[in-house]
């Protein structure tokens, strides 16, 4: 991640600005390493949101990007994603995101630690059938290690997530549901659950102080797959987004039933064009790395 944004003078210049605010060399990490350090959400959240928006300026550096840029009528981003798609937005400069977004990753990193909790994509199920999974899984586990939905992500892939007992009873339940497979994340804990409710105060508390504008264009939230344009009301959602389900195949529905003709995957990898591939094979989506 960011070697190609080194050649866009606008999109290196987000690298050198991020190394000033986390107090480390962002870039060496995204390019050279080692991975289980760029793997942990206190590093990775930062890198994917400057990444992100690096890719945004490799893109208006384009013949026409500008006009490309300039065409784009709403946005959105998955879980961390959203920080990105709001400052894409206007609703907050680059430097207060990335603040949010640092201690977003310090603060679910400390719930995760306060916790032995674990996330698994659940492959080949219906949500209807992922959710019966996880009513089986939990009644075997006590409370503390129950699981539940956490990423609505398309029809054939749910990510769970919950305590690690609980986890491995969904894992060894999975093929009598008819999963065809289950993948455990590499992440730091249970994301989207109450396992992350320690993190909220302190999401609040920076949320609090920060300038939050009125969105450009609309950007529909993780929590409940609507837009808000109400910056006290972003800030609730903001907060409450690390402990709820991402709702990201309302998400898709709802932009492809009201006509989505073209769309840009911007920052490392193409999780989301996956993703909509898998919604409608017809859509057209274009990746921007940097």
């Amino acid at each position: 991640m960011g070697a190609e944004a080194q050649s866009v003078p606008a999109a290196a210049k987000l690298f050198n600005q991020a190394n000033e605010i986390l107090g480390y060399d962002l870039l060496d990490l995204c390019t050279n390493g080692p991975k289980e350090k760029l793997d942990s959400t206190v590093i990775s959240q930062p890198a994917i949101y400057v990444t992100s928006l690096a890719a945004v300026e490799v893109l208006r550096a384009r013949d026409g990007g500008e006009d490309v840029i300039n065409s784009v009528d709403v946005t959105c981003g998955l879980s961390l994603g959203e920080y990105t798609a709001l400052a894409f937005a206007g609703a907050f400069s680059f430097e207060d995101g990335l603040k949010l977004v640092k201690l977003r990753g310090e603060a679910m990193q400390d719930a995760s630690d306060a916790a032995n909790s674990a996330m698994v994509s659940v492959i080949g199920l219906d949500s209807e059938k992922v959710q019966q999974l996880c009513d089986a899984a939990n009644e075997e586990v006590d409370e503390k290690e129950r699981v539940q939905i956490a990423n609505f992500l398309c029809p054939g892939n749910y990510a769970v997530s919950g305590g690690v007992k609980g986890i491995e009873v969904v894992e060894a339940k999975a093929k009598s549901f008819k999963a065809r497979m289950t993948v455990r994340l590499a992440v730091a804990g249970a994301f989207h659950t109450s396992f992350m409710q320690p993190a909220v105060s302190r999401l609040e508390s920076a949320l609090a102080s920060t300038e939050i504008r009125s969105p450009r264009i609309p950007v529909i939230s993780n929590v409940d797959a609507q837009p808000h344009s109400d910056p006290d009301t972003i800030k609730q959602i903001l907060a409450r987004q690390v402990t709820s389900p991402v709702q990201w195949e309302t998400t898709v529905k709802t932009l492809m039933g009201k006509g989505l003709e073209k769309s840009y995957e911007l920052g490392p990898g193409k999780v989301i064009a996956g993703i909509l591939k898998r919604i409608n094979k017809g859509v057209s989506i274009e990746n921007i790395g940097a």
